[in-house]
């Protein structure tokens, strides 16, 4: 598993350009408006999921988003799903609940993990995502995202995820 360490070290190689913020952990979308209020750009949640035929997702979506789980597989192709364990999340991508990001597929091997994330993400600059820990935030566009997971060997999914009524 490459860390945080390595992410840091792909942004530069890559000349990604990011923010960095340092700031107390956050364990909820609601935690972590109070901390951000202060940086400007897209905020995220993610939700680690497993489909009933057994593939992960990690669906990275706004923060004030309300996912419609029924509906996301037909918008995502997969199997209906559900969430997916804390000792899976830290087996494929080496964190643990409270700190999910898609930036964590740099600890996942190519294939193990799908990688979604939402078509008015990818298109914002900057986003907001943990750099594997719930204690700094980083900020890119979502265009670097998808750059850097495509540069980790997977094959990200921009999707519109549907939302509850």
């Amino acid at each position: 598993m490459r860390g945080e360490a390595g992410l840091l070290a792909d942004l530069c190689a890559l000349s990604i350009p990011f923010a960095a913020h340092e700031h107390e952990a956050v364990f909820t979308v609601a935690e972590s408006d109070a901390v951000h209020a202060a940086m400007p750009g897209a905020h995220t949640k993610n939700l680690f999921l497993k489909d009933r035929g057994g593939a992960f997702w990690l669906v990275t979506v706004p923060s004030d988003a309300r996912v419609n789980l029924k509906a996301l597989p037909a918008g995502i192709g997969c199997k209906p799903v559900s969430f997916g364990k804390a000792e899976d999340m830290e087996r494929l991508l080496g964190i643990s609940p409270g700190s999910v990001t898609p930036l964590a597929a740099i600890n996942a091997a190519p294939g193990s993990i799908t990688v979604v994330l939402d078509a008015a993400l990818a298109d914002a600059s900057p986003v907001n995502v943990h750099p594997l820990r719930n204690t700094a935030t980083l900020a890119m566009a979502g265009a670097a995202i998808l750059d850097l997971l495509r540069h980790w060997g997977h094959a990200p999914v921009v999707a519109a995820i549907p939302a509850q009524a």
